[in-house]
């Protein structure tokens, strides 16, 4: 992507990344991911962020050709992730006389990536930093989603720098659907911490925002309420639509085949949002972004040796440290000879909060049988109910 100018002043020089295979290494990133960065032109020049070691070359290229004849006074690090703070030793290397700006939590995290010389300023909520037309004001956003974030109103312009806030997956050359893709990564990499989240929205209700300036994917500008929107509803782990995933952990297809007729009787009792996933083979970040999208959650395992198939294993852990929660759960267990995976899918469950489990528990032995088909059936009228 080339610079981009985001406004006569404030310069886009972030960096795409095409080529990794999993962000953090483990959520599946088909379309790429960016890495953000930008430049604050005034009577003193402000970078905003670096990038990940990984772009680090082109980054500079941008950030040189940008600046000219002209050098960077201040480094404002909101984040010490090393995919945005990745870049800061060579940066400070190239740039000694720069002043890095972060809060009282931030250097001494800082010094254990690098250890640097270059001059500091320590700012803390509300302080504000002149440029000169322009003016940073900075508030702190702990564990949005590590304990030294903070994120940057500039106030001429009313742009806020988000940190990892409004961030997406997906490089900015690929065309990608933000709300999927938004959702998907703030579920799995935000989403434990709602609770924060809605303490940094109502922060930002306080401030007139023209434009939302996130660390990953693409500027905000238009209908700033709709995003906002999201974020509120993903924070407080409220569902946005009705809907029921079904997940399946299935050994030698027969579970399988019982989650899939159980979504087709759901769809013939009028479900119109069905999802069914395998556990074995698909993208656990997508399974958990479904769970938190819809408001009802089936799930469906084999037993294997006396307890879960580890994949629903994986998949309940997940749920659990993203704090899974306000939602109607269902269970289909399976066993040839002791179906008892239900028992340990409920005690997962039960650590969860505000949870509504229907009954029956539908028991399937080996493979679906009539009696296991009524079950089936019992149970989708059961969840239906709760629509």
């Amino acid at each position: 992507m080339k610079d981009m100018q985001v406004s006569d002043s404030v310069v886009y020089v972030g960096v795409d990344d095409t080529t990794l295979d999993l962000f953090e290494s483990q959520y599946p990133i088909p379309y790429g991911v960016s890495y953000n960065s930008y430049l604050i032109f005034d009577e003193k020049i402000a970078v905003m962020d670096t990038v990940d070691p990984r772009g680090t070359e082109e980054w500079l290229k941008k950030v040189k050709a940008a600046l000219g004849d002209r050098k960077p006074d201040y480094l404002v690090i909101q984040h010490l992730e090393p995919d945005h703070a990745g870049s800061i030793g060579r940066f400070a290397e190239e740039y000694p006389d720069m002043t890095l700006v972060g809060n009282k939590k931030t250097f001494p995290m800082l010094a254990q990536f690098f250890d640097l010389k270059n001059q500091t300023l320590t700012v803390g909520e509300g302080d504000t930093l002149p440029l000169g037309a322009h003016t940073l004001q900075f508030f702190m956003a702990p564990f949005v989603h590590w304990p030294e974030v903070m994120v940057t109103y500039e106030q001429s312009e009313k742009l806020l720098f988000s940190a990892d806030g409004f961030g997406t997956f997906g490089a900015l050359s690929r065309e990608i659907d933000w709300i999927t893709e938004a959702r998907r990564y703030y579920i799995n990499i935000v989403g434990k911490y709602g609770a924060q989240v809605q303490g940094l929205l109502k922060k930002a209700s306080s401030l007139d925002i023209a434009a939302i300036l996130p660390l990953h994917g693409p500027v905000l500008t238009d209908d700033l309420g709709y995003y906002i929107g999201k974020y509120l509803t993903w924070s407080s782990y409220e569902p946005e639509e009705k809907g029921v995933v079904i997940a399946y952990a299935s050994l030698h297809g027969n579970t399988a085949r019982a989650a899939k007729r159980f979504a087709e009787i759901l769809r013939e009792k009028g479900e119109k949002n069905v999802a069914v996933f395998d556990l074995n083979r698909d993208d656990m970040s997508a399974v958990i972004e479904y769970a938190y999208r819809y408001d009802r959650l089936v799930l469906a395992s084999v037993t294997y040796d006396g307890a879960l198939f580890p994949s629903m294993e994986d998949f309940l852990y997940h749920l659990k440290i993203k704090s899974f929660q306000k939602r109607t759960v269902g269970y289909i267990q399976n066993g040839s000879w002791g179906p008892i995976s239900a028992k340990f899918m409920k005690a997962h469950i039960a650590q969860m909060k505000d949870i509504t489990e229907v009954e029956p528990v539908v028991t399937i032995r080996s493979s679906l049988s009539d009696a296991s088909i009524a079950e089936l059936e019992a149970l989708a009228d059961a969840l239906t109910a709760q629509s």
